[in-house]
């Protein structure tokens, strides 16, 4: 009997079609997660952000539920990242889009050759990135951009899931330190870190993993950071064309 295949919600924005793979296990875990309930005040948040809206964006169908990752499933570099923005993916359901992070972000991912074009606006755009993988530490947008501890534990297992899921990883970008020791946490979960003392958080920091990866740290592209010059756009091509060479692909 014929297995009956998942649908997928970001069908048409990865360069794969997720339709096509050989196995669905990316559109059941984007299901679980737009689905996922775990976390009441951030439940409550999203949803709120979703009624109330932005003044800018009044005309909006706000996404209003937890963000799945993005990218494509046959990826190298994984760029994980802190969380949904309010009025950024909390409204467009695709990660790092719509908000100033992105349009600092995708520009950087289309010159380093990740990307189709320079520009993130909403699902629908013709955005399709090669080659690289966009996901976060939380799926849903938190209240002053902090998700508590306990949140990022009930996220952690999308996660391992995305990780086990996603074969060809080499290079993991990590975008601010909440995002760095998501991913060490990930690796002490399978038992593949007994500390992150040796691991110290800096922008432009690189370590050679015990799965085999390569962790790249980068300051967080907030408008908190690239507005007074802590992260510069040099600064952050730097990181993606040192992951474009790390994983094998010429920048």
């Amino acid at each position: 009997m014929e297995s009956k295949a998942v649908p997928c919600v970001n069908v048409g924005l990865v360069s794969t079609d997720r339709r096509r793979s050989p196995n669905n296990w990316l559109c059941q875990l984007d299901a679980e997660i737009i689905s996922c309930t775990r976390c009441p005040r951030l439940v409550e948040y999203r949803e709120r952000i979703a009624r109330e809206k932005r003044r800018a964006y009044l005309d909006w169908d706000y996404w209003g539920k937890p963000v799945p990752g993005f990218g494509d499933p046959e990826a190298r570099v994984l760029v994980l990242g802190l969380a949904p923005g309010a009025h950024g993916s909390n409204r467009t359901g695709r990660p790092f889009t719509g908000d100033a992070s992105g349009k600092f972000m995708y520009p950087i991912l289309y010159d380093a050759g990740f990307a189709n074009q320079p520009d993130a606006t909403r699902r629908d755009d013709g955005l399709k990135l090669t080659d690289l993988y966009i996901t976060a530490a939380a799926r849903c947008a938190p209240p002053d951009n902090k998700p508590l501890p306990q949140e990022l534990a009930n996220c952690s297992s999308y996660l391992d899931r995305e990780m086990e899921g996603l074969k060809n990883l080499r290079v993991i970008v990590a975008l601010g330190q909440i995002a760095f020791d998501a991913y060490l946490n990930y690796l002490k979960r399978r038992g593949q870190l007994a500390s992150r003392k040796e691991y110290v958080f800096r922008h432009g920091a690189k370590y050679g993993m015990p799965d085999g990866k390569i962790l790249l740290a980068s300051y967080h592209p907030s408008n908190q950071n690239t507005q007074t010059g802590k992260l510069t756009r040099g600064m952050f091509m730097e990181i993606f064309s040192e992951a474009a060479r790390l994983a094998g692909r010429e920048s």
